[in-house]
């Protein structure tokens, strides 16, 4: 079992997923509210590790999808500035164990870091409005 800090939007079904996964396979979560954390550039960045600043965005986060923001025209300072105001913009979930941080939810790379049980349905990150199949994983 792993204790993992897993920041969350409240009520996103996807999210509500990615827990049901994380709890079938045997792990603790202590789930936090992303978009009530009180975020700094110096705590949001660890998150995003080496990925490029695109991979940092919530690819459904309406400002994204309208083209008001572009992932790919913005330095990583300006995304975590960015971020920091509008927690809407950060993909998620974000996911803390031990020093080691990530963003997003890519279900073979998770199993890689901690582990997961095999599941039918694959469980990602991309936007769900309905959480009609969050008990297929459980």
């Amino acid at each position: 079992m792993t204790h993992v800090i897993f920041y969350e939007k409240p009520g996103c079904a996807s999210n509500a997923r990615q827990k049901a996964l994380l709890i079938a396979s045997g792990h603790d979560l202590d789930v936090r509210d992303l978009l009530a954390e009180p975020w700094s550039p110096s705590s949001l960045r660890p998150y995003f590790g080496e990925k490029p600043v695109r991979e940092w965005f919530n690819a459904a986060s309406p400002r994204v999808k309208s083209g008001e923001v572009n992932p790919d025209a913005v330095t990583p300072q300006e995304a975590l500035v960015m971020m920091i105001v509008d927690p809407l913009l950060i993909r998620r979930p974000l996911m803390r164990v031990g020093a080691h941080c990530e963003a997003g939810f890519d279900q073979e790379a998770v199993h890689a870091w901690i582990g997961l049980k095999p599941v039918e349905k694959r469980v990602t990150d991309s936007c769900s409005r309905a959480a009609s199949d969050i008990s297929e994983v459980a």
